[in-house]
């Protein structure tokens, strides 16, 4: 049954590589928005889940303003995938159109020193989308690591599609593709990592709208051991433009406290700090259908959801 159930996951995402990208634009986005309303109006665990993450986003938000967030985030999340679906037929004019950035100089002056970059980045709005930009915008490839998905015909789909954006992804864990990332910014490169949920054993417990939850040590890691800039993103959308919006925060310095664990989980919370800042700005484009904080998640022992 759960082979079924995988060839029947992969057919899925093929006909939406194969057959949204040829669709207007127009037609494409209305697609996006009957499905996310469908999917909102049977509110399954993804929404209720969706919901639960919104309260604490948004304390003292009564039921009728967190059911019109999970609308909104449906929609978004949906946005998110259309566009993704639609992403390899972009021209270069297009993706340049597609995102409006803020402080992009932290950026292109991080990569003019040459001594690496690192962006970390929440899943706000459309990360893919992001990275696409990045790489048409400054000329420079980027690596990045991919959590492996089942089946693994769909992890090949989504490695082969990322690559054709012009990113180098590597498997997620273990300390092989750490030591790529590190040569790789050694190397005056770029990394980008969505970085604000933990889906290792060695995360960091930060505090996160009030609660404690795990975020990746990997960026702050990597910075720190590279000598690279660690600069956090944060994404949105908005009703006044079409294009995504970014904005490519100041770096995260690595602070003067004795120990190599206390520095990371110092950089981590500043990290954390400046995604929930985003977060909180625009709280229906933060695509987090899954449990999240620490006391949501199953306990000790047994396997996260």
């Amino acid at each position: 049954m759960s082979g079924l159930r995988d060839r029947l996951t992969d057919s899925l995402y093929g006909l939406g590589w194969a057959g949204v990208r040829k669709l207007p634009e127009p037609a494409a986005q209305a697609l996006g928005r009957r499905i996310a309303d469908e999917a909102w109006r049977r509110r399954g665990k993804g929404v209720t889940r969706l919901e639960s993450n919104l309260a604490r986003v948004v304390p003292g938000a009564s039921p009728t303003r967190l059911r019109r967030l999970s609308h909104a985030g449906m929609r978004s999340y949906m946005r998110y995938w259309m566009e993704s679906f639609r992403l390899p037929s972009y021209s270069e004019q297009q993706l340049i159109r597609s995102v409006s950035v803020e402080g992009l100089h932290h950026l292109t002056d991080g990569l003019a020193a040459g001594r690496g970059v690192v962006l970390a980045l929440p899943h706000l709005a459309n990360w893919d989308l992001a990275g696409a930009w990045a790489v048409t915008a400054t000329g420079t490839r980027f690596t990045t690591v991919a959590e492996r998905l089942k089946p693994e015909s769909l992890y090949d789909r989504f490695v082969a599609y990322r690559e054709s954006l012009g990113m180098e992804v590597l498997p997620h864990g273990g300390a092989t593709a750490f030591g790529t990332l590190a040569r790789r910014l050694r190397a005056g490169g770029l990394v980008c990592l969505v970085a604000d949920r933990d889906l290792s054993a060695t995360g960091i417990e930060v505090t996160f709208f009030g609660e404690a939850a795990r975020m990746p040590a990997g960026p702050a890691l990597l910075a720190q051991q590279t000598g690279a800039r660690l600069l956090p993103v944060t994404l949105w959308y908005d009703d006044v433009s079409p294009a995504m919006n970014a904005r490519v925060h100041a770096p995260v310095p690595v602070p003067g406290i004795e120990g190599r664990r206390e520095r990371v989980a110092a950089m981590t919370q500043t990290v954390a700090d400046t995604f929930a800042a985003g977060i909180a700005a625009h709280p229906a484009d933060w695509h987090m259908l899954q449990r999240f904080w620490s006391a949501d998640l199953e306990p000790a022992g047994k396997a996260r959801t």
